[in-house]
């Protein structure tokens, strides 16, 4: 970073002195380009000095058609293995991109399919002579036999069942993800507790939801005061080995607590996503498309956003959004009013 602090900055890059050429040499008048999964790593000072450009994550259906088009033909040729030698289904492909490689980009994609090849290919070259014209079908029940178990569970689906449980959706390096927010009342003195992993920015926003929730739900349901003087309130987001970050959970937490504190149960398959101000406020977010791909995966019938996101939904493919209905919203009281009722 310290090398591209010099090469980015117009004022210095004039001279830039390389370790290998050991010449100073001009390059102010060179357009450079870096990509990053993460800004979060980052240093602050360099990316100061970088325009910042998000690019959205491919849906599954678009990686099935990039691995049919460019990656496996590069893959088979790669192995020296004849296009026609080599046949998938499609639900071998959703399920590698599924339960595999469920990153934004497609770089595990063909790291999986490469894998596969190679198998293929020492079974070519050790099969008995007159076997060694087989023709291969990988499909979904072979994935096992090829790449071993999958990395995610496919099958999984987050539920909220309990007052307290609610369903948000999160964008990470890896694509969109849905996870549960548990929150429990525990008798004793007043306080907040916070487990689960979370990064500076998501305590902060927990902290916002609990003020609200005290505040603003207490007072509209008449909820006695005794009620959290008297109680500690645990917040927990489970995997808790996975660090987690981010405001856009602001929400779901407040929902979560608020479910809490009324003894309502969430409503079923619904999710969330969405910054909340101290005020109730719903603010945008980012990453709509990765995290609607999610709330699919988990079998999502209803999906509350901010507002100004509902210009978001155009880029999400039509396929995507079938079945769902989203929510726009402006304020955390309609949120409790839909996710509550």
């Amino acid at each position: 970073s310290s090398a591209l602090l010099e090469v980015l900055d117009p004022e210095q890059n004039v001279a830039f002195r390389d370790h290998y050429l050991d010449l100073p040499f001009d390059v102010s008048n060179v357009f450079f380009i870096v990509t990053a999964n993460t800004l979060d790593t980052i240093p602050g000072p360099l990316r100061d000095r970088m325009e910042i450009i998000q690019l959205s994550g491919y849906v599954d259906s678009e990686k099935l058609e990039i691995a049919k088009r460019y990656l496996i033909p590069k893959s088979l040729e790669k192995n020296g293995l004849k296009k026609a030698r080599v046949k998938y289904t499609r639900d071998a492909l959703t399920a590698i991109a599924e339960g595999y490689a469920r990153e934004a980009g497609v770089r595990n994609f063909e790291k999986y399919l490469d894998r596969i090849h190679r198998k293929i290919a020492l079974a070519v070259v050790t099969a008995p002579e007159g076997e060694d014209t087989k023709r291969f079908e990988v499909d979904k029940p072979s994935l096992e036999k090829y790449l071993g178990k999958p990395r995610f569970d496919a099958d999984e689906v987050k539920r909220a069942t309990l007052p307290g449980m609610t369903v948000g959706l999160a964008w990470t390096s890896m694509g969109g993800d849905t996870l549960i927010i548990e929150a429990v009342a525990n008798p004793g003195k007043e306080g907040f507790k916070l487990t689960g992993q979370m990064g500076s920015v998501m305590q902060e926003s927990a902290g916002i939801a609990y003020t609200w929730v005290r505040h603003h739900v207490a007072d509209a349901h008449g909820i006695d005061a005794k009620f959290f003087e008297e109680r500690q309130i645990h917040l927990h987001i489970p995997e808790g080995a996975t660090p987690k970050d981010g405001p856009s959970a602001g929400i779901t937490m407040a929902t979560s607590l608020a479910s809490l504190v009324l003894g309502k149960r969430v409503k079923d398959r619904l999710a969330m996503t969405g910054e909340l101000s101290l005020t109730g406020q719903v603010l945008p977010i980012g990453g709509l498309r990765e995290k609607t791909v999610a709330a699919k995966r988990n079998k999502i019938r209803e999906i509350i956003i901010p507002r100004a996101n509902e210009k978001d939904l155009s880029d999400i493919p039509e396929h995507v959004k079938k079945g769902i209905v989203f929510h726009p919203v402006d304020r955390m009281e309609e949120v409790l009013e839909i996710a509550l009722s």
